[in-house]
């Protein structure tokens, strides 16, 4: 019995070894197999990015759109992505399925079947980094490209502003549309409303052409053609049709429609832009048309006042020789009177002249008029004074003509204007220089008459005279200007009143500073000033020899190298450092183009001056200014009525 219990002992352990051994084996291989599987694959997965993976991160970053799953999902990558808490085969299958896992895993979330977030997906430190290093680029090259935006857009902003200011607003006078009664921005809605619609609808008619919608395309085109017809020449609110609202309302939904089919940002940027464009060229040419309108009637001479010189110089050549003579001619050459030399060859305008300084002299007794004309209207101009003597002043009319010592051989500008070159200048409709309007103002008749460049003459005329007030045809005297011979020039020959601001009327303006000769002799920041009245010391123009000053550069300017036509640059050049500048209410500028000179320096001033354009005897003259210079004027004179010369 013992032996057998020992036996039966014995066999029951190997059993349970066995048996203990088959429970274990399979638990042992599964840590043991699990260890062996994750490690090296990890390993690899995080250090060994694919080619094929960079590949689609620089596919899919080309259009700045953002890292997908979806990308390596599609491309059959070996998978570089870890799922915690998942086996690695199932992870596998996962990424390797087709795009429809996407919907699928949005479904079974929807049920609560889904064991798996979008919160266990998780990149690794080298994908991650890379990731950080795409994003960076992709937002400095969005900056950048704002940057770049940002700064065409000033380029454009600043180009119109700086194309803007060369508009000359004072051409347009009273027209001009930026003058203080427009500054109001609530005046004038509905049709600055109408007029943005209309753009905004055109914007989209070229929309709707490119993009073949016909219907639409129609649609705009009726609308505009509505808008524009209640639009027609209406400056306010007040001048548009009763329809207009409805129209208003119309458009507007027809631009919402258009807006919902059409709009596109870039589109409509470019389209707005060209619009602009064009506008902005058509502002230019119809400056330029401005201005060659403005010099054109600036160069005639209206019928009644051609009327009125032809009638005088008739009446003239019928009167006896003994009527044609002028009473005090004793008093011409008295230096101890005040002499004024006027040259003119405009009849009204120089009676305009002389009427006004006589009414606000003092004393007129005292006042001696000196008047230089053409033989064109040497008639009429004797005429003139001889039926309407300016009281108990003294005056004479010479013709230029007649002055035997001013010829070609003596005078510069005289053989200037005689020659081929000159000529061709100014007759010459094909000269290839013709085309700008500056050229076209210095084709004026007035520089091709010796009446304009006689005040460099002045000793010659006038030797006996010791100070002599030089006035332009085109001012207006209002106060008594006897204090100007009081005035002390201290040795200088010229007075007269500066018109220098800031930056403008400098000598840079007038004269050629690229040339050696007048940069070495001139200071191109020197002040300007204006001719129409100037006080001149005749004994200190003949000790400093002006005359001969001014043929100098006169003659080295045959070739218009150193100044265009005209005679201020000379008289800049010539009386430079020799002008004493006089206070400003002697002589106040600008209302024959500056719509916007300050009233009460007009009403104080001793003498306004029509310089520009738009003198008071055309009809483009300002209206607000006229009336200075329409009061002076002998409307009811016979000669007047009869050729129609009304205020």
């Amino acid at each position: 019995m013992a032996s057998t219990n020992s036996g039966n002992k014995g066999s029951r352990f190997p059993l349970l070894a066995f048996l203990l051994i088959c429970l274990l084996a399979p638990l042992l291989f599964f840590f043991f197999s699990r260890g062996l599987h994750n490690a090296p694959d990890q390993d690899v997965m995080s250090t060994v990015p694919s080619k094929q993976a960079l590949d689609v991160i620089v596919s899919s970053t080309d259009d700045l759109g953002p890292l997908s799953l979806e990308n390596f999902k599609k491309s059959n990558l070996l998978p570089s992505w870890r799922i915690t808490g998942l086996k690695t085969s199932n992870a596998t299958y996962e990424l390797n399925q087709p795009t429809t896992h996407g919907v699928q895993e949005k479904q079974e979330a929807k049920e609560g079947r889904s064991s798996v977030g979008l919160d266990q997906w998780t990149l690794s430190p080298v994908h991650l980094s890379r990731r950080h290093l795409i994003e960076k680029r992709k937002e400095k090259r969005a900056a950048k490209l704002v940057k770049l935006e940002d700064e065409v857009i000033v380029k454009l902003e600043d180009s119109a502003i700086e194309r803007s200011k060369t508009v000359d607003s004072a051409v347009l006078g009273k027209y001009n549309m930026w003058r203080k009664e427009n500054d109001n921005e609530n005046a004038d809605s509905t049709i600055r409303l109408i007029r943005d619609q209309i753009v905004m609808a055109r914007v989209y008619l070229s929309l709707a052409k490119m993009k073949n919608k016909v219907d639409l395309y129609q649609e705009l085109q009726n609308r505009i053609g509505e808008s524009q017809h209640d639009l027609g020449e209406a400056t306010t609110d007040a001048d548009l049709p009763k329809s207009a609202h409805e129209k208003i309302k119309a458009m507007g939904q027809v631009l919402s429609k258009a807006k919902d089919q059409l709009y596109d940002c870039k589109l409509v940027t470019g389209k707005l832009r060209a619009m602009l464009q064009t506008a902005d060229e058509q502002v230019r040419g119809l400056k330029k048309q401005s201005t060659f309108l403005s010099q054109l009637a600036a160069k005639t001479i209206p019928d009644g006042i051609h009327c009125l010189s032809m009638r005088l110089t008739i009446d003239y050549y019928l009167l006896s020789p003994e009527k044609r003579k002028f009473p005090k001619s004793e008093n011409l050459e008295n230096p101890n009177l005040y002499h004024y030399a006027l040259f003119s060859d405009n009849v009204l305008a120089a009676s305009v002249v002389v009427n006004s300084a006589i009414m606000n002299a003092k004393d007129p007794s005292k006042h001696v008029f000196h008047l230089v004309t053409d033989k064109l209207n040497f008639g009429a101009m004797n005429m003139w004074f001889l039926l309407n003597p300016p009281g108990k002043a003294t005056i004479h009319v010479e013709n230029v003509d007649e002055f035997k010592w001013l010829n070609s051989s003596y005078c510069p500008v005289l053989r200037q204007l005689e020659s081929a070159t000159m000529k061709e200048y100014y007759f010459k409709a094909g000269h290839p220089t013709s085309g700008g309007s500056s050229n076209l103002k210095y084709r004026n008749p007035k520089y091709l008459s010796m009446l304009n460049h006689l005040r460099f003459y002045l000793p010659q005329v006038y030797p006996k005279l010791d100070k002599i007030l030089f006035l332009d045809d085109d001012i207006i005297v209002q106060k008594d200007l006897t204090g100007l011979w009081a005035v002390n020039l201290h040795g200088k020959v010229n007075g007269a009143v500066e018109t220098c601001g800031e930056s403008f009327h400098r000598f840079d303006k007038y004269l050629n500073f690229s040339n050696p000769h007048i940069a070495k002799n001139f200071d191109p920041n020197a002040c300007g000033w204006a001719y129409g009245m100037n006080m001149f010391d005749l004994k200190e123009w003949k000790k400093k020899d002006i005359t001969g000053i001014y043929h100098k550069w006169q003659n080295m300017n045959e070739d218009r190298v150193l100044w265009k036509l005209g005679t201020l640059p000379p008289g800049l050049m010539t009386f430079y450092g020799l002008t004493h500048p006089l206070n400003k209410s002697w002589h106040v500028l600008g209302l024959g183009y500056n719509p916007s000179v300050d009233k009460s320096e007009i009403d104080n001033a001793a003498v306004i001056h029509y310089n520009g354009n738009m003198k008071p005897w055309l009809e483009i003259a300002m209206t607000k200014y006229r009336s200075y210079w329409t009061k002076y004027v002998k409307y009811d004179h016979p000669y007047l009525r009869n050729c129609k010369l009304t205020e």
